[in-house]
């Protein structure tokens, strides 16, 4: 792994608050690092900041995956519980938007989770297209233990996640959930020993990574949009989009692929 490099236009500093970004141009992946060790406090600084990255990496045509990691030990203990006594109403009423980057980017995001991931960590988590985590992994919302409640939209994906019930579990009992009862109830897509997390992750971003990039975000899309719209709504956004494709040289390449009993060569168009 080396720096990644921004674009002048991306509107980020020299040096970024509490967290790095690492570019990987054999497998096209690009990670960013929280990298406050070894609990990984998020900053409100931060927040803003990780927002702009993921969107500088949604722009750059040669990103494919983007993967979402902790150093050390933790993926993530939470934000600074000072920063919200700090910033006004306002701020804090638009966390949300900052923390969805995962979920409005247009290429496939994992989440690789060790130790602690709590609050803002495991709302970040959340909005990433698949969790990955090491058997040391631990999930929390433990806002109700500090007067509050999850102000960055973690109640909500998990409900929509894991159901009303087990929602309410977790936040409203600030209950910690370890990672094999995490995989069992949905939230991770695989728990591996911790020695393994890196490799499970790399096969996925290869995984993933094999697919029509056109095709990943389209999927991507409609499969978020889909989730607060009618089924009928939703097949018929399905549909409009499966149709959209049809014309696409990645589907015409996928096509060829499959006649000529060849691997694809999709370029994202």
């Amino acid at each position: 792994m080396t720096p990644y490099e921004f674009a002048r236009d991306d509107a980020l500093p020299a040096a970024l608050d509490g967290f790095r970004v690492a570019w990987d141009e054999a497998h096209a992946c690009a990670e960013i690092v929280l990298d406050r060790p070894p609990l990984n406090v998020v900053s409100m600084r931060q927040r803003d900041q990780l927002a702009a990255a993921f969107a500088a990496l949604d722009r750059d045509p040669a990103v494919r995956i983007v993967v979402l990691r902790g150093e050390g030990k933790n993926f993530s203990s939470g934000g600074n519980i000072a920063g919200f006594l700090e910033a006004s109403p306002e701020q804090l009423s638009h966390l949300a938007d900052n923390v969805a980057a995962p979920e409005r980017s247009g290429k496939p995001v994992i989440a690789a989770v060790r130790g602690y991931c709590f609050g803002v960590g495991f709302e970040l988590a959340l909005a990433c297209d698949f969790r990955i985590a090491s058997e040391t992994a631990e999930f929390a919302l433990p806002e109700m233990r500090i007067g509050m409640i999850p102000g960055s939209g973690g109640s909500a994906r998990l409900a929509a996640m894991v159901g009303i019930a087990r929602a309410k579990e977790i936040a409203m009992r600030s209950r910690r959930i370890k990672a094999r009862e995490a995989a069992d109830w949905g939230i991770v897509a695989e728990c591996v020993p911790d020695a393994e997390l890196e490799g499970a992750v790399a096969r996925l971003a290869g995984e993933l990574g094999s697919f029509s990039p056109l095709a990943q975000r389209t999927l991507k899309r409609v499969l978020n949009d889909g989730q607060s719209m009618a089924m009928g709504a939703a097949i018929a956004l399905e549909g409009r989009a499966f149709g959209r494709l049809r014309s696409s040289a990645d589907f015409k390449e996928g096509v060829a692929s499959f006649v000529e009993k060849r691997k694809p060569v999709f370029r994202g168009d």
